[in-house]
């Protein structure tokens, strides 16, 4: 759920999100549905920035379920588009204000196919509040896996997530989004020599909910063939005050009707004198954005796209028959220790997460003295907590229907990592993408396993099944205690199997109830 690359700064990278130039190279002209779009070349792949995949959600089309967009004449260059409105960050540092947003980015191998393509769609994460396609530059990951990547952007925040009485779609515009753009490649995937019958929706922290949200919507059904969650399942809910001091417990999906009453709430709250959609529809995109951290969990029960809770459907087996891979990083939730401060009083922590009744449980579970600080013992009991058995709950959900690849990163000295940060939220992001259009540094060990874990996710995507030459057999997790890959260079663990349940103490948690 954390902003992907405040890591990025937290490791002393001030960069900003730019891609840095490249030679200029003859380009190449593909016809979609809408008009001509050009590439430019990056290493061994095209790069197409920046297709319109819907209307411009704007005026009359705010809070509405994304709409056509319009043919153009001539050729759309390639660069990157328009970001979605979101506060400054380290993807965005002036933020955006724009709501002209709705954009994909589409990356194919550079060298000619005789066949259709596998496709993977990326749906960034960034808490529904921040993020953009156009961060996850995918030359590397396309040319290597012999696949073709979609990059995409939705709605986020406020305007993406909010609700009011009588409104359509509320809390669900950015889910809408993300299928738009999944059928914009049903209908396109072709002219960029991709194979429209054989697409895996992919995506991190946010974007793994979002696929678990798509997983689950009925109205998904047929736009993919194959799913990756990464740090993000259709169980995630975090406790009290477990990622921040004074937080509720909750999930990123809540009632669509919370959602209307939180919008009318808010509408009352900012004195607004409007009373109707109509005229919230007409209100300036800076005082929306003002407020736009206010919306930032998808609203269930009233929309065709999320009809009910994910982690209730799962539950119940209702989700597309797909392969699934799912995973966690080992120290997932080290990234969101600095909110506690100079951590002192751990049991106290734990006190007020679980309540005074069930901590002994936990302290006798997790007792201080097995960590190096006070710190590492929080760190440890929120990872299993929050991520890491919330992802092995739904990977037991999936597996009894179908093959679910369960892995966990566990490269503790991550390009984007600090010391003592260890493989948090996010650290595996650039063995797969080139973050930013930038190649960060890298051993050679760690170059290998970027290596490696691009060719499990391309086979996956390719085929349904993560294995090749070159790299440990990975099985399909069984259902009952989870077990898959822990990924690390070879000058650390390597590539190896772990029973993720276990080593994350997911038992002890189930029965805790907490």
């Amino acid at each position: 759920m954390k902003r992907i690359l405040a890591v990025l700064a937290a490791s002393g990278l001030s960069v900003a999100f730019a891609a840095p130039g490249e030679a200029a190279q003859p380009s190449t002209t593909v016809r979609t549905d809408k008009g001509l779009v050009a590439s430019r070349t990056v290493g061994d792949a095209l790069v197409y920035d920046g297709i319109p995949y819907a209307a411009p959600p704007v005026g009359a089309l705010r809070w509405k379920a994304p709409q056509p967009v319009r043919a153009w004449n001539g050729v759309r260059p390639s660069e990157i588009a328009n970001l979605c409105p979101q506060q400054p960050n380290s993807e965005a540092p002036d933020g955006s204000t724009t709501e002209d947003c709705l954009y994909l980015n589409v990356t194919t191998p550079a060298k000619p196919s005789t066949k259709p393509r596998a496709v993977v769609v990326w749906i960034p994460g960034g808490g529904f509040f921040s993020g953009a396609g156009s961060s996850y530059e995918a030359s590397k990951f396309a040319a290597r896996g012999d696949v073709v990547v979609v990059t995409v952007n939705y709605r986020l925040g406020i305007f993406g997530f909010f609700g009011y009485p009588g409104l359509p779609g509320s809390g669900t515009f950015g889910v809408q989004d993300q299928q738009a753009a999944l059928r914009w490649v049903q209908r396109n995937a072709r002219a960029f020599g991709g194979d429209r019958r054989n697409v895996t929706v992919a995506g991190e922290s946010a974007g793994g909910m979002s696929v678990c949200t798509q997983l689950t919507s009925p109205t998904s059904t047929g736009l993919f063939a194959k799913a990756i969650m990464q740090s993000g399942s259709c169980a995630f809910n975090w406790a009290d005050n477990s990622q921040y001091p004074g937080q509720a417990a909750d999930s990123p999906w809540i009632p669509a009707r919370r959602v209307e009453a939180n919008g009318k709430d808010w509408a009352k709250s900012k004195k607004l004198s409007c009373t109707t959609i109509e005229c919230l529809r007409g209100l300036k995109t800076d005082v929306l954005m003002d407020d736009l951290m206010q919306f930032t969990q998808i609203g269930y029960g009233e929309s065709a796209a999320v009809p009910f809770s994910p982690a209730k459907a799962m539950k119940a087996g209702l989700f597309h028959r797909v392969p699934i891979i799912s995973g966690n990083n080992h120290d997932e939730a080290n990234g969101w220790l600095p909110a506690f401060g100079d951590i002192k009083d751990y049991p106290a922590l734990v006190k007020n997460m679980v309540g005074a009744a069930k901590a002994p449980a936990v302290l006798r579970h997790y007792p201080q003295s097995r960590y190096e600080s006070a710190a590492a013992a929080w760190g440890a009991v929120t990872t299993d907590r929050i991520w890491s058995c919330t992802q092995v709950a739904t990977d037991q959900q999936a597996a009894r229907k179908m093959p679910v690849y369960a892995y966990e990163f566990a490269d503790k000295h991550s390009p984007i990592s600090t010391p003592g940060l260890g493989a948090a939220h996010a650290m595996e992001l650039p063995y797969l993408f080139r973050l930013g259009g930038f190649d960060l540094p890298m051993s050679a060990t760690q170059q290998t396993l970027s290596n490696q874990m691009i060719d499990y996710w391309t086979a996956f995507a390719r085929t349904g099944n993560p294995n090749g030459p070159g790299r440990p057999q990975w099985s399909p997790t069984t259902g009952g205690s989870v077990s898959g890959l822990s990924l690390a260079p070879t000058d650390q663990t390597g590539i190896r199997n772990v029973s993720i349940s276990s080593e994350h103490q997911c038992d002890f948690w189930a029965s805790l109830g907490a």
